[in-house]
């Protein structure tokens, strides 16, 4: 945490321009390697430190704080590399294990166009051929992709979803479509795959139930960062904001300290919710699952609250492109959108209180 708190300050004076530009935070992803946190949460049998979920977690929200692009990108990239290290054979996993050691770059390309929110349930059928099977189709919002020099993907093989670990070849074009309203500086690209070669000696394990990857874990811890990134800066600009009426603070103003409370206890719960999710994770996995949908839908639903008010806060100035209260409220939307989506998390949510079998 101490090497993410001496980062964060270049992230945050950074990330404005990475935006506007939707150009990737490279200087922050290499700076966040040299820390050693790229291996810190790779197995100890892999050669990294087995560093805990928890620690994950919050690192993660750390990083959103100060530039939500780069954590999302390195959120993908640890859960792109830990999942091949661990679940692809050996030699391969092994191999997974030291280019990231090495700062090789990972990517996680399982979401179809067609798909929505079953991105570990594909559509796309992978066709036998020699050494392995042959993939066409599409992956969409593929994080950091232009700079992945190994991607996690997945296919119908038999019937059955089935992950590999490749390295992007001519086979693999990227396209160039990128062009949101928030977390521009992932660059989350479309690639598409015209025969590209799922190699049989990289054909991963399925999931096992103890295999709490750090993407679930990390996804909550997006939000919240996001989340207390508007918070400081409505606590700012409500304290520093005097009103000619009156004299006093915008702060001061009871309908703001209303909403203000209403998004700091919904903030707060959401980040219980994901303490308990990574204390699942790292000691009682059968239960993550289910805390993990919890925490998620929580984190994403606080994120654009606590934006919503510190936008109605804000008012015209909050508004302008120059105030980081208008990036906080076009980023925290992108949260609920990404798989699995709020609408599936109340779905499964629901289901389970009710009992409804699904």
């Amino acid at each position: 945490m101490a090497a993410v708190g001496d980062l964060a300050p270049g992230f945050r004076e950074r990330a404005p321009g990475l935006e506007e530009a939707a150009a990737l935070p490279v200087d922050n992803l290499r700076e966040l390697h040299a820390t050693g946190l790229d291996t810190a949460f790779l197995p100890v049998g892999l050669g990294g430190e087995g560093a805990s979920m928890g620690t994950f977690g919050r690192v993660v929200g750390a990083i959103a704080a100060a530039c939500p692009s780069t954590a999302c990108i390195w959120l993908m990239h640890i859960g792109a590399a830990v999942g091949l290290a661990q679940m692809a054979p050996p030699p391969a996993g092994e191999r997974f294990a030291a280019a990231l050691r090495d700062g090789k770059r990972f990517a996680n390309a399982l979401s179809e166009p067609t798909s929505g929110n079953l991105f570990l349930t594909p559509l796309q059928t992978a066709t036998p051929t020699d050494g392995g099977w042959s993939l066409e189709g599409a992956k969409r919002f593929v994080s950091g992709s232009e700079i992945a020099d190994h991607l996690l993907v997945n296919a119908l093989v038999d019937g059955v979803p089935t992950f590999f670990g490749i390295d992007p070849d001519d086979t693999v074009t990227s396209v160039d479509i990128w062009d949101t309203m928030g977390l521009r500086a992932t660059r989350s690209q479309l690639l598409t795959f015209s025969g590209t070669l799922l190699p049989a000696d990289r054909r991963c394990r399925p999931p096992e139930g103890a295999d709490a990857n750090p993407i679930a874990v990390g996804l909550p811890w997006l939000s919240i960062g996001l989340a207390e990134a508007a918070l400081a800066d409505l606590r700012a600009h409500a304290g520093g904001r005097v009103l000619p009426t009156t004299g006093e603070p915008l702060s001061h103003m009871q309908w703001v300290q209303f909403a203000t409370a209403d998004a700091w206890i919904a903030l707060r719960g959401a980040r219980l919710l994901a303490e308990l999710a990574c204390w699942y994770a790292d000691h009682d996995p059968a239960r993550f699952l289910p805390a993990a949908f919890e925490a998620k839908l929580a984190a994403n639903e606080a994120a654009r609250q606590v934006a919503d008010v510190a936008m109605r806060a804000g008012g015209a100035s909050g508004y302008l492109r120059s105030s980081p209260i208008e990036r906080h409220f076009r980023n925290a939307q992108a949260g609920g959108l990404m798989a699995y989506s709020v609408e599936v998390c109340r779905d499964v949510i629901g289901k389970a209180v009710l009992g409804v079998d699904g």
